[in-house]
This record gives C-alpha cells, structure tokens and sequence, in this order.
C-alpha cells in the first residue's frame, strides 16, 4: 500500500487500535504485552484513568491560549514538577528534544553573561540528546549525523566515566561553561554513567564554574527507580531536562534549573507556541501525581529486579547473556552479539521489545506492571533468547 507519509521510518507490520494497562491490541484484536511503552513514554500503561480523565476535563474547557498569558495549569505543573525535582524553576516545550535545545541555549547564554566569547558544552561519546541540529550535533552517533552536515559548532565530546579525560578538558579548554550527559545513555546501549564519575563531575563543574546538566528525557518520571536518576546518587544537577513518560503520550517536554541557572532566561530570549498549554500541563500533572502517589517509582525498582532475576534463573538463558544493564524499568540486557531480528520475532510472539546498539535487547515496561505481568515479560524474552542458535 502506498503511503504520503515521508519514509523516515522502518515500521513494523502492525497498527494498534487500543490499549488497556500494559497490553496493546492491533486492528485485527491481537494482544500484545507492551515492552516498550512507546520508547519511555506511556509510563502509566494505556488508557489510564487519571490521564483520561485529565485529558477529558481540560478539552472540555480550554485547549490552547499563548504563552503571553497565564495559564494555571502551568503555574501548578512548574510548582509540582520544581518540587519533586528540587530545582527552582522550569520551561515547558513539546519533547526531549526542545527541552535539550532549552538547556543548550541556556548554557550558552549563561556563558556570554559570563563574558564567554564562544562557549561549549562538554558531551559524552553514545550520547544521544535529540534530532534538531544542536541536540544533533550533540549527540555522539555519527550515523545518525551523517547527511546533515554542517553540523552546530560549540561542543567537545569526552569519553563515558573518564574522569580524567574531562579534567584533561577543563585544563585546555577555557571556553567551557557545561556538561551535558544521559545519566544512563538509552541509545547509546542502555549504558549507566557510574555514581562516582557523576559526583566528580559535579566537582569539576563547581570549581570550573561549570552548569551540570542532566537529560533526563527517558531516565526521569520514576523510569529508573527514583523520579529522576540523579536523586539515587549523592549529587544534584543545576539543569534537568526531561519529557517521553512526562505526559504518558501527550507531548511535553520540560527543562528545570535551580540556582545560578534558574535566572538565566529572560522575556524573549527563548519560547514555545505549544509548550506547556492547558492540555499537555493538565495531563503532565495528573502523570507526576499518580507516579508520587502511586510509588511507581519503588515499584520500577522492585520490578525490575523480578525482571532480572527471572532472566538469571535459566541457566540456559544466563549463559547466552553478556551483561544487564540499567536501573528500574530501563533495562538492557547485552547479548554481545548482532540480535536486531529478535524485535519481529518477539512481534510474532505477541511482545513489544527494541534492539538498541545493535546487540541489546531494551526494555521500557509501563511503570505499573505489576509481578506477574514482568515475569510474563522476562519469560518471553528468554525464550527468544533461548532460541538464538
């Protein structure tokens, strides 16, 4: 069948017409247990009540006005989103993305405040921070770059948990003004930044003057165990950016400063005619409340170790693994080896699952799994483990 869709995309052979917690069903009525939850994003599972009725109430009301007036939705999303977070203020746009091109520009601007004449942003090597051309650029994926050249100037890339090659950085590099990395890197192959490398850099960037800045895209809104990575380690970032599981599916992306930072952005230096309307903030807030009220957060944890340990179980299973990696219900387990085919094969099967890195099976369940539904995930996925040759 013909498409008028730009081929941007390499789709599976299914179309789903509707969900109901972690299951999906396709046109035809077949279900399927939800692996993905659309890369990070419907971390309530499908068609959640909270989010429904959210979503409902709003659209009875008020879709849209501008940015150049209040919105109450906002108000009361920035309070509660600043609040779990721990930072002081916030900037609403529509995905990862624009939030990532938020922090970018503040870091820039916070450098020219500072009388930086060109300043650049420190990034890690597998990172992955968007699509535009500045999250592009700082990106650590040349495949992914390759064509849009020239690519935004302004950013030096370090390799992952080496302290003393961002100490080598900061010595030769005065331009410098932040740091930006995935506290685990999610394209990249499911890889965590260790907690000691993290808090190093946290004191590099207080004696270099330095913002720390932490995408939190797909690790944040309760994915990894605590609401956003960083709050399981002995540190906090003066910049946060998150979006995916934020509005369960509505666009929205969200970029938190606190402190130095907070201020940087002024009337007119940066804005969004979506970002944070009435519909994506009252959605995004019933989201932030279900995952505090709800502890989805210790139940991410406590899921993820059932998924874990169900895979450890079989020997068989084990034996053909190379490492799990991740934190909650981000997890990937590294077969260290070539398994892009097993996604349509798990298809087949009735299970949503990604190959990231070309050798890692990823997987990003709703955070309201419940026990008997992630040993049902983790069997699945051993089974195609099992049939690798």
């Amino acid at each position: 069948m013909s498409s008028a869709l730009m081929q941007t995309y390499a789709r599976l052979p299914v179309t789903f017409s509707h969900g109901a917690g972690v299951y999906l069903y396709d046109s035809a009525g077949r279900r399927y247990l939800d692996g993905l939850s659309g890369i990070a994003v419907c971390g309530l599972g499908h068609a959640h009540p909270a989010v429904t009725a959210a979503i409902t109430a709003q659209a009875d009301k008020l879709l849209h006005t501008s940015n150049l007036y209040g919105i109450d939705a906002q108000e009361e999303l920035a309070s509660t989103l600043t609040g779990v977070a721990g930072m002081d203020s916030c900037f609403f746009a529509n995905s990862g993305a624009e939030a990532n091109e938020a922090a970018i520009k503040l870091a820039r601007l916070y450098g020219h405040n500072r009388g930086v004449e060109k300043p650049a942003i420190v990034v890690l090597e597998g990172a992955f921070h968007g699509r535009t051309l500045a999250t592009l650029s700082a990106t650590g994926n040349r495949k992914i770059q390759a064509g849009f050249e020239p690519l935004v100037a302004g950013f030096i890339r370090a390799p992952r948990n080496d302290i003393d090659a961002l100490r080598q950085i900061a010595a030769n590099n005065p331009g410098v003004v932040a740091f930006l990395a995935e506290p685990i890197q999610g394209e990249g192959g499911v890889n965590p930044l260790d907690p000691g490398y993290l808090q190093a850099v946290r004191e590099i960037c207080d004696a270099q003057d330095w913002l720390l800045m932490l995408d939190e895209v797909q690790t944040g809104n309760g994915r990894t165990g605590t609401y956003f990575a960083y709050q399981g380690m002995d540190f906090t970032p003066d910049v946060v950016t998150t979006a995916k599981g934020l509005g369960n599916g509505v666009p929205i992306g969200a970029c938190l400063a606190r402190g130095k930072a907070a201020q940087v952005l002024g009337a007119g230096q940066h804005g969004s005619t979506y970002g944070g309307n009435p519909l994506a903030c009252s959605a995004a807030l019933a989201v932030v409340n279900t995952i505090v009220g709800e502890e989805l957060a210790d139940n991410a944890a406590a899921m993820g170790q059932v998924i874990r340990d169900t895979l450890r179980a079989d020997p068989e299973v084990a034996g053909k693994i190379a490492e799990i990696r991740g934190a909650g219900l981000m997890l990937g387990i590294d077969l260290g080896r070539d398994c892009a085919g097993l996604v349509q094969r798990a298809l087949d099967e009735g299970l949503l699952i990604n190959v990231t890195a070309g050798s890692t099976i990823r997987l990003l369940p709703p955070l309201t799994i419940n026990e008997g539904e992630a040993r049902e995930l983790a069997r699945g996925v051993a089974e195609l483990i099992r049939a690798l040759p």
